[in-house]
This record gives C-alpha cells, sequence and structure tokens, in this order.
C-alpha cells in the first residue's frame, strides 16, 4: 500500500496531539495517510500497553488512517543506530510516502528529539540503493526517499517554517485526542482517575494544547492551526495554497 503521507510518532498520541489536524485535513482531501509508532508507550504512569494499543486504534478510526503500525522499540531506551534505522527504512520502504510528519529534533522529553533525528536520519538512508532490506515476505525492497520530512511540535514551541489551517477539524482533532482516556483530561471520569495525576492528564494540558492551536490560527488569521518545521526548503508548484490574509 503506498501512503501519501506517512506521521511517526515515538509515542502512541504524539502525532494527535501534534499534528492530527493536517492528517485529518489531507485525508478529506483524499490523501491515503498511516501512522507508525515507534514505542507502545510502555513507561507511561498512566494506563497499560494493553490500554494505549485499543486508545490508539480508537483514534485512528476518528482520523480515518489507512493503516496504523507499532514498531515495539523499547521506550525510553532506544537508539538512533543501525538497527533501529534498518527497522524504520523497512517501514519507510514498505509504504513509500511522499511526506513524513515526525518528532521534532528538540524537545522536553529526550525520546521526541532522539526519535526525530532518527526519522530524519532513516528518510535520507532509505533512498541509498546500497542500503538492503526486505519485506516480510523476503523480496528486496526499492530505495525510497520522501520529498519533505516535517517535524511536529511538541512541548517547546519552535518557529514553524509552514503553518496550517486546521479551523474546520479542530473537533475530530480533539475527540481523536480524547481517545486516549487514560492519558489526558477529557471532561468525564475517566478509567484512569484512581491513577496518578501527571504533566499531561489536567484540564490546563488540555487548554494548552487548543491555546497553541488559537495563537498558531492568529499567524494566518485563522482560528485554529498547527505548526510545522523542515530543514529543508519548501517548494511550491504555485501560489494557489497560500492563505491571503491581513496579519
Amino acid at each position: 500500500m503506498k501512503l501519501d503521507i506517512l506521521a511517526i510518532g515515538v509515542h502512541p498520541d504524539d502525532v494527535e496531539l501534534c499534528c492530527a489536524g493536517t492528517l485529518l485535513k489531507e485525508i478529506q482531501s483524499g490523501k491515503k495517510a498511516g501512522i507508525i509508532d515507534l514505542t507502545q508507550g510502555e513507561l507511561g504512569t498512566r494506563g497499560t500497553k494493553e490500554t494505549r494499543y485499543k486508545e490508539a486504534a480508537d483514534a485512528a478510526r476518528i482520523m480515518g488512517v489507512s493503516v496504523r503500525e507499532n514498531l515495539k522499540m523499547r521506550d525510553g531506551f532506544f537508539k538512533n543506530d543501525e538497527e533501529h534505522q534498518l527497522q524504520l527504512i523497512k517501514v519507510i520502504r514498505k509504504y513509500q510516502p511522499d511526506i513524513i510528519l515526525g518528532n521534532v529534533l528538540n524537545d522536553r522529553h529526550p525520546d521526541h528529539g532522539r526519535a526525530g533525528h532518527l526519522i530524519n536520519d532513516a528518510c535520507f538512508l532509505s533512498g541509498l540503493a546500497k542500503i538492503e532490506t526486505f519485506d516480510d515476505a523476503g523480496a528486496p525492497q526499492q530505495k525510497w526517499r520522501p520529498a519533505y520530512f516535517f517535524q511536529y511540535m511538541q512541548d517547546w514551541f519552535h518557529d514553524p517554517n509552514l503553518v496550517i489551517d486546521i479551523s474546520d477539524v479542530i473537533d475530530l482533532k480533539m475527540k481523536a485526542i480524547e481517545a486516549y482516556a487514560t492519558q489526558f483530561y477529557t471532561g468525564a471520569a475517566p478509567s484512569g482517575d484512581a491513577e496518578p495525576q501527571t504533566y499531561i492528564s489536567t484540564p490546563d494540558f488540555r487548554e494548552s494544547i487548543l491555546a497553541r492551536s488559537r495563537m498558531l490560527g492568529k499567524r494566518i488569521g485563522v482560528k485554529y492551526a498547527e505548526g510545522l518545521l523542515s530543514t529543508k526548503v519548501i517548494g511550491m508548484s504555485n501560489l494557489s495554497g497560500v492563505i491571503l490574509n491581513e496579519t
């Protein structure tokens, strides 16, 4: 299955928090998108591996992604080394995405930045023909390099290169996030209420997601937006996709 866009997150819920709006917009426009979770989020304070799998599947259905896989790298201790790069290269060559969305290169959580560098390196190495990988049936894979790797923002703010209007899908984005009832405040009484409160399980954290989206939206004259970063110059075939506003 060839995908137009592949979103990669080190923990289940990274994609929902940071770029679900962008994915929803692209899916609604007819693009085919998928999600890869690098780890099972097994070190998370709340919930379990099993609940995270169910929540990830529920969120995927809300967003309408075509595929979601978990690579079961070791949460907290995976490395940006040859073994993990080859594991990710196989996935990139399997789905041949034109665009990859992934973790930012520098963030509060060390897993985020390490994953961002792993994704960045795998995107480049996947385009080298002399690196051999094989699919699940043992057939050689063809080289493939995505046109762009866009990094989504997580905890720390970074000045984005690209801002996407998500005003018409913000409610669906929040529903995808709320699918992780053991992790986040949903306004209801989640099964994880008896578990310790964490940085991300409070109402304030939920409000911070909306506040950042409002702030980014203001930058381009819309209500809600998401920001993406790129180390590569962004090219456009024409100006038809540019939002015209007075900001």
